[in-house]
C-alpha cells in the first residue's frame, strides 16, 4: 500500500499509487487510466457537489462509469474540468459554458465562434481589471493621505465631519 507500481497495459506503462485508504477506487480499462470524483475534486478544488452539478448539467461530455456505476474520469476529462474552472473564475455562467461545450464538440470548424466567445470574456476581463486598478489606486491614495496626515505634513479633513467652525444640525 501506498508504492508506486509500473503497470502495463497493451503498448502502454501507467505510474500508479496503491492509496492506502480503503475507500479509493480507481479503474483502468480500456487502455486508460480513470480516476473517481473524489480525486477528481482534490485535483481540482472543486467541491464534490460542484463536480456533480457539472457533470448533472451537461458540462462534463463523455463520463464513464465503473463496474459500480460511479462516475471516473480519464486525464483529458480532468483537463476540460479544469477549462471549466478557468472560464468560471473568467466570468461565464453554466449557459454561456455549455455554448462553449457545444461549439467545442463540434471540432475545429467552430474556433472562430468559440475565438469570439473568449475575446468578449476577455474584453470583460479588461473592463474588470480596471475596475480593480482603479480602487487599488484609490485605496493607495487615501493611504498615502493617512500617512501625511499622521506624519503632520497636511492637516486632516473629513467629507463627512462639519469643518470646525460649523455645528451639526
Amino acid at each position: 500500500l501506498g508504492k508506486r507500481r509500473l503497470v502495463l497495459l497493451p503498448s502502454v506503462w501507467y505510474t500508479v499509487t496503491i492509496q492506502p485508504c480503503s475507500n479509493y477506487r480507481s479503474s483502468i480499462f480500456w487502455g486508460e487510466f480513470f480516476v473517481t470524483m473524489k480525486d477528481v475534486c482534490r485535483q481540482t478544488g472543486l467541491s464534490y457537489e460542484t463536480l456533480r452539478f457539472y457533470c448533472d448539467q451537461g458540462l462534463v461530455p463523455n463520463i464513464k462509469r465503473d463496474k459500480n456505476n460511479y462516475r471516473v474520469f480519464d486525464d483529458r476529462t480532468v483537463a476540460w474540468i479544469q477549462s471549466l474552472l478557468c472560464l468560471r473564475k473568467c466570468g461565464m455562467g453554466i449557459e454561456e459554458m455549455k455554448a462553449y461545450l457545444t461549439l467545442c464538440l463540434e471540432g475545429e470548424a467552430s474556433i472562430p465562434q468559440r475565438r469570439a466567445m473568449l475575446e468578449q470574456q476577455r474584453r470583460h476581463l479588461l473592463l474588470e481589471m480596471q475596475v480593480l486598478q482603479d480602487s487599488l489606486a484609490y485605496i493607495d491614495k487615501k493611504q498615502q493621505y493617512y500617512d501625511d496626515v499622521q506624519a503632520g505634513k497636511v492637516p486632516y479633513r473629513s467629507n463627512i465631519l462639519p469643518l470646525p467652525d460649523q455645528k451639526m444640525a
